[in-house]
């Protein structure tokens, strides 16, 4: 029982202050390696292997048309290549900002397309470059009557929320692709194209009738998301493990300064003075005066943890 209460007495100085706070930060750093920083990284893994499966799949795969997936059940639908006949509707270009053609300023554009079936989607023809870096080009407009598009479906991107819709330079234009926000936009009913997303939209292929530069796919690699995340998990393991190794090195250096104040620390009590001493011996042993240099005492243990610790240190 002794002995579990001195090691309890040697573990107080875990209650300071300064060792409590850092408890703290390492067991909430470690919380996030686990909970949120790694899952983060190894998610985003998941779904870039996942898109490149589809775009590697869709390569190979025959077009189909675009008609077939309203009302269906399968939401695995972008990037699978499929052909839309129908016409363009007439002024409904909308440029979308902010987009990069040969690493430059450009604009996505985008027009309504009418299917035979009477729906309309949305339909991204290609990029234009930019003039002087932030001004649309004049931008074609689309040809007329019955076309026949091969494209991808695409789900849609999102809104800007702190970005609205803008008339500028005679364009409508936005910063993102979404069939819903367009469809306010162009005031016209766009039906979207079911997705595992938002609301899909078709993008032109190369060389398709209206097209512009095509956008590129993406590459298909994994990307660094699988190793990042083993990283945060290796991190979570390791934040841990050093706290316990800075307690230990905390405890033996202790232990050790504990050891050289016991083996410094003078005799208890002097040997008794013999009791048949002469007086003049006696009185030939004066007691140092005031004057009379003192020899310095050895620190004790507590001084020494006072001054290593700012008289913080228990």
């Amino acid at each position: 029982m002794s002995s579990g209460n001195s090691m309890l007495r040697r573990l107080t100085f875990l209650l300071r202050p300064s060792w409590v706070i850092l408890a703290v930060v390492v067991a909430g750093f470690a919380y996030l390696c686990f909970s949120v920083l790694a899952p983060w990284q190894l998610g985003k893994n998941t779904s870039t292997s996942e898109r490149n499966t589809r775009i590697a799949d869709s390569v190979h795969a025959d077009p189909v048309d675009v008609s077939s997936m309203f009302g269906g059940s399968d939401r695995n639908t972008e990037w699978r290549r499929v052909t839309a006949q129908g016409s363009y509707v007439p002024d409904s270009t909308v440029l979308v900002r902010l987009r990069h053609l040969d690493s430059a300023p450009a604009f996505s554009v985008l027009t309504a397309f009418t299917l035979d079936d009477g729906r309309t989607v949305l339909v991204d023809r290609g990029l234009v470059a930019a003039v002087n870096g932030s001004r649309p080009p004049v931008v074609a407009t689309p040809p007329t009557g019955p076309q026949r598009l091969e494209a991808r479906v695409r789900a849609s991107e999102g809104i800007v929320d702190t970005k609205p819709p803008l008339t500028e330079d005679g364009y409508r234009q936005v910063y993102s692709i979404d069939t819903e926000q367009d469809s306010t936009v162009l005031n016209l009913p766009l039906t979207p194209i079911p997705t595992d997303g938002r609301g899909g939209y078709l993008q032109l292929d190369e060389n398709q009738p209206g097209a512009f530069s095509p956008v590129p796919l993406p590459q298909l690699d994994a990307g660094p998301y699988l190793s990042y995340g083993l990283q945060w998990l290796a991190f979570g393991i390791m934040a841990p493990l050093g706290l316990g190794y800075f307690i230990y090195a905390e405890i033996r250096a202790r232990r050790r300064e504990r050891a050289e104040s016991t083996a410094a620390a003078p005799p208890s009590s002097a040997a008794p003075a013999p009791a048949d001493a002469d007086a003049d011996s006696t009185t030939s042993v004066a007691a140092p005066t005031s004057s009379s240099p003192k020899s310095p005492k050895p620190p004790t243990n507590e001084a020494r943890l006072a001054d290593r610790y700012g008289n913080t240190r228990r």
